[in-house]
């Protein structure tokens, strides 16, 4: 049974510049919304509560990244399958995919509550976090993860509303939720001083909002993904092709973490100061990759929507734009970054210190962003083509086989931090020469072409 969806949310037709411009700029601003009240945890902890608080912020945010990335990443990646059923214009794939992600969200946020709250302190001893760090860090933690269903959930939502083609009212969604976030840190922080977990508990209680009010759109939408709560359940076919796209990369997401975990326990041996300096720095780091997080969703959406249509010449023509908007806007961001790093860190702390390991982080990084947007972009069109499992690989080994020894070793033998910093440029530049050759000699595209079944 196949039936016309609504034509507003489809990339199937139209100029390819101004549709992905139309889908990222909403989810930008969305993000942007997003990276406020992320960073509203740092920025107020470590106004208010000192350097210390801060690094403990810090030091959970990769480890957090590791816990939840997971399965982000398989609702990123199980997005394709809607995308292309939308594409396609098949309601009953469509239904079964989106009520599988939601119960697949609802029993992965319980999972992963349980898991985060029980393995904190075991984890960040075995990051290294300093004795002066660890009970605030434990206790930020583990109040994070009570609301893992609700961040879990959210995700799920968001991927199906991006991968229909909606972007929009994700940002209306994120304006209401970061608006609360940093209220409530205010409150509990800066007036009722309750210590570092009270900001991890606004960030959840703003989580939650964001759940809701995507659900309500969802349930009383009268487009083609429409929600019906009794339809939420696993089918065995949907949950079987979702895994198949989303697990390779939920996966690259979660090996990413794990080396940035390795990359964290190294930051951690050169004491609170740098701990908070680059903390800050990741902070700052997660505005510029905006540009790069927004252009490669539509890349994804644009490349699955289009397959699903057999719109071949519109996926090589957006490849191509997509491409080129993302590493011009993400190299722009960086250079405003490099140039402004010593003020954009004070705003987190004011310690001499702290803003010179951060600035020295910054400044070794931010002119390589290129090779970061150009990597992430690559990895978005295999998404899309429902080849996650190269992406997967590309980054297993570029950014942790080999970014996680070189920089032991590296700091084994130069013991600065700028031995550390080095290691993310390194191996961005490997995976960029790695997804370029596979992109020109393995012909993908044309395989799938000559694959598909005739009109």
């Amino acid at each position: 049974m196949r039936t016309h969806t609504a034509p507003s949310t489809l990339m199937t037709e139209g100029p390819i510049t101004r549709q992905m411009l139309a889908f990222a700029l909403p989810l930008m601003l969305g993000n942007l919304f997003q990276q406020f009240y992320n960073a509203a945890d740092s920025l107020i902890v470590g106004n208010f509560l000192g350097s210390n608080a801060l690094a403990a912020v810090s030091s959970s945010s990769n480890l957090i990244q590791l816990m939840i990335g997971l399965f982000n990443g398989i609702a990123a990646g199980a997005g394709v399958v809607v995308s292309r059923a939308y594409g396609a214009r098949d309601l009953p794939a469509i239904r079964k995919s989106i009520h599988t992600m939601l119960a697949f969200g609802i029993a992965a946020g319980m999972l992963l509550t349980v898991v985060g709250v029980t393995a904190t302190p075991v984890l960040l001893r075995m990051m290294g976090t300093p004795p002066t760090v660890l009970p605030e860090s434990i206790r930020y933690f583990r109040t994070y993860f009570y609301g893992s269903l609700a961040f879990v959930l959210y995700n799920i939502c968001m991927g199906i509303l991006q991968a229909v083609g909606d972007s929009k009212h994700p940002l209306q969604y994120l304006m209401i939720s970061s608006f609360i976030n940093i209220a409530l840190d205010l409150l509990f922080v800066g007036v009722f001083h309750w210590g570092v977990a009270s900001a991890a508990a606004a960030t959840a209680i703003s989580q939650v909002v964001s759940t809701v009010l995507c659900m309500i759109r969802l349930l009383h939408s009268d487009r083609d993904y429409r929600v019906f709560l009794r339809e939420i359940r696993f089918d065995r076919g949907a949950l079987r092709e979702i895994l198949q796209n989303g697990l390779p990369a939920g996966l690259a997401s979660s090996i990413i973490s794990i080396a940035n975990v390795v990359v964290q326990s190294n930051i951690n041996a050169f004491g609170a100061a740098a701990m908070a300096g680059c903390g800050a720095h990741a902070r700052i780091e997660g505005f510029a990759f905006l540009s790069v997080t927004c252009f490669t969703m539509a890349m994804t959406t644009f490349i699955g929507q289009n397959l699903g249509a057999r719109r071949y010449d519109r996926v090589r023509k957006g490849i191509r734009i997509g491409l080129l908007l993302n590493v011009i806007m993400a190299e722009t961001i960086a250079l405003v970054i490099f140039i402004l790093s010593p003020h954009l860190i004070a705003l987190f702390d004011r310690n001499p210190e702290v803003i010179a390991f951060g600035v020295l982080h910054e400044r070794t990084t931010t002119p390589f962003f290129f090779l970061l947007a150009y990597t992430h972009a690559m990895a978005a069109i295999f998404r899309g083509a429902g080849k996650a499992t190269v992406s997967l690989a590309v980054m297993a080994v570029c950014w942790c086989v080999i970014r996680v020894p070189y920089v032991t070793v590296a700091t084994h033998f130069f013991p600065v931090l700028q031995a550390v910093s080095w290691g993310y440029p390194i191996t961005w530049c490997l995976s960029a020469i790695v997804f370029t050759v596979y992109y020109l000699r393995s012909d993908w595209l044309g395989k799938i072409e000559r694959q598909a079944p005739a009109a």
